[in-house]
This record gives C-alpha cells, structure tokens and sequence, in this order.
C-alpha cells in the first residue's frame, strides 16, 4: 500500500467513526464507538505520527483523567493535513499543537505576515483563523521548532553555519524531511523563496523519525528537517544551522481543543500541564521515549508526579 492510500485508510477510519483507543497506560481493548465526545465528561485525545506528540497526548489525557474527565486515546493519526480533519469533522476533541506551524497550516497557500513573530502575534492571529467551534488554551514555554540540521562532518565540510550558508552549495546537497514538507510554506517553497535554496534532491521521509535520521546518520541526505527538541541532535553532535529569516516560527505547545469540549475543569487541567511544561523539561522526557524507548504513558505519567501536575 502507498503511503498517500494509508493516510487515506487512516482518514476514513476515522471519520467513520470506528477510532481505535487505549487507555492511558497504552494497552486496553480497542474502543469503537461514534467518534469523540460532544459532553464534557468525555473526551478523545488525538497525536501525529511522531513520538514527541505522542508523549504529549499522554501527558493531557492523563492530566485529565485525573480531574475526572473519561478520556480515549487516538495515537499517531498521521500528518497534520490527516489529523485536522479528523478533527474538523469531530472525531477528535483534543490534540497537541504547535501554534507556529498550525498558523501557517492554516493561512496557506498565504505566508504568515511579516509583522507576526512573537508568541502573542501568533497566538492573536492564530484565533482568526482556527477551525469552527475550537479554541487553543495556554501555550507552554515549550517550543520544538523544525529546524535544518547536519552532521558535524557536513558542517565542517561546507563551512555551514546557518540556512544562508547552505545557497551557493544546495544543489549539491540531498534534502530529507517528511512527504508533507515539499508543499509546506514552512517547508521546500519556503526554503526556496526566503532563502533561495535549490536542492540537488529532496527525498520525502519521515517527520523528525526514524527514516529521516538514519538516511542523515548513512549519509543517504546532507541536510534534515529534524525537531529542536529531538534527543538525536546531542547524541549525534549534529549541527542545527540558524534561521536569520525566521522562516521557522515561534512554535509554541499548546493545547488545540473543540469548544465544547471545555469546562471549567478540563481548562484547569489543560492549563497545568502548559504551566509545566518547558523546553529544556520536554527535551529531557523525550530523551526517555527515543532513547530508552519507554512507553509514552509511563513517561507522561512520570512527568505529571515529577512537575506536580498530578497527584
């Protein structure tokens, strides 16, 4: 099967309404039901496809699990592309959300204005533009920005320091980062008119996974799309080159939820979990998950006690 007909598997699965759930310790029987909750006792929580976002659905449904509130868990949906409209249609309440690039999903094929740059410029114009019947809670400190990153040899080699450096030698350089990211404003047309770059390839991979790190590890890319937060940058002594134009945006963590979905309770509980939850904090949990390949739900599970989120 091609990669677009299991996204489009994964799409019709769900809105259909036959989601597959888990309970919060990542096991349980698989839940069919109508799709998510329209009362506020329950609620779907939904990821992308990639272990950071997993982590942090974990990390709300149990925060409110906690208060009370019945949740189903929705993992590794797939891009944002599969994802929003699952949750357009109400077969998710709740996802975690960056606001940079959900800003820039949803002006496209428009750029971000130039005069949009802080958190709070991003989140005020993010509110126009979001989804009928949905609202962001607090943001988090905590950013996990694209970023393009290569190995120390390829650095040293080229003499790269930022994306600037990268014009005069892009056409001998090979690109990798997920199918999406060749449409994206944030992405190839986005490297190519702020920064003029024209690579020699793109090879469409994966979101900051496994397949994007290991063609940069084999040499296979010279240059990856791989998120600030990813624990593979230290332990590769990769090199994250500067974005001097920002095409990259403020990407702050924050929770993307339908309207009905909020109570008093579940914006308490959301809001906790933003209050703990930082860069440097994100990163180091994360490293549990990618590294030491533990489950996503112990690890949320761990951060909530450890922050005193929960109980």
């Amino acid at each position: 099967m091609t990669r677009a007909a299991v996204g489009a598997a994964a799409l019709s699965l769900l809105l259909g309404g036959a989601l597959t759930a888990c309970g919060s310790d990542g096991g349980g029987d698989p839940l069919t039901g109508g799709g998510g909750g329209t009362d506020a006792d329950s609620i779907t929580v939904g990821s992308a496809n990639f272990p950071e976002n997993e982590l942090l659905m974990q990390m709300y449904g149990q925060a409110l699990e906690d208060a009370g509130v019945e949740v189903e868990y929705t993992p590794n949906i797939g891009a944002r592309e599969v994802y929003l409209e699952a949750f357009e249609q109400g077969s998710i309440d709740l996802l975690p959300e960056y606001n940079g690039a959900l800003l820039a999903y949803l002006v496209a094929p428009d750029a971000v204005p130039d005069d949009v740059n802080t958190s709070d410029e991003v989140d005020a114009a993010l509110a126009d533009v979001l989804p009928e019947g949905s609202e962001t809670l607090e943001r988090s400190t905590a950013e996990d920005k694209d970023t393009l990153t290569v190995t120390r040899e390829t650095a040293e080699e080229y003499d790269l320091e930022s994306i600037a450096d990268l014009e005069p030698v892009a056409d001998q350089l090979v690109l990798g980062a997920s199918p999406e990211y060749e449409n994206r404003t944030e992405g190839v047309p986005g490297l190519r008119d702020v920064y003029g770059l024209e690579f020699e390839e793109y090879k469409p991979l994966d979101s900051s996974g496994p397949l994007v790190k290991t063609s940069l590890l084999d040499g296979d890319v010279d240059v990856a799309s791989v998120f600030s937060t990813d624990s593979s940058i230290v332990e590769n002594d990769w090199v994250v080159l500067d974005d001097p134009e920002n095409l990259f945006a403020v990407q702050n963590i924050l929770p993307l939820i339908r309207s009905d979905a909020v109570t008093p309770e579940v914006e308490e509980a959301l809001n906790a979990v933003s209050a703990a939850l930082t860069t440097e904090n994100l990163t180091e949990y994360l490293a549990m998950v990618q590294l030491d390949k533990a489950d996503p739900a112990v690890v949320a599970e761990q951060f909530l006690t450890e922050e005193g989120v929960t109980g």
